[in-house]
């Protein structure tokens, strides 16, 4: 099952949120790609830790608040920016999984950790 058909089957409302995927760090401050549409999703607003890239190079567990479970080839790297769909509010990926299906006829997807 690919993800298409597993939103499709699955989840009455799929959402879409606007990436726009960090580049890194200049002169001026962060910079950050054009923003892309990226659907179908699933967003999920609860609260969980995660571990995640911090200024010194070891991480740290930090509070994720919203989950994004996003299609394959979804392109959001830690630091990118994500705005959500019914409030409009924009918030930074923590952290960036990629889950595989390993043969299991699970979908494959992306899973983005907020702020």
């Amino acid at each position: 099952m690919n993800w298409a058909e597993f939103i499709t089957e699955h989840i009455p409302e799929p959402r879409t949120v606007k990436v726009e995927a960090y580049e890194g760090s200049g002169a001026y401050g962060d910079t950050y790609g054009s923003p892309v549409d990226v659907a179908p999703c699933v967003v999920d607003d609860t609260n969980r830790r995660v571990v995640a890239q911090t200024q010194g190079a070891q991480g740290g567990e930090v509070v994720s608040s919203t989950t994004v479970f996003a299609p394959p080839g979804t392109v959001a790297p830690p630091g990118s920016r994500v705005t959500l769909p019914w409030s409009g509010r924009v918030t930074k990926v923590l952290a960036t999984s990629v889950l595989e299906d390993h043969g299991l006829d699970l979908p494959e997807h992306v899973e983005l950790s907020l702020e």
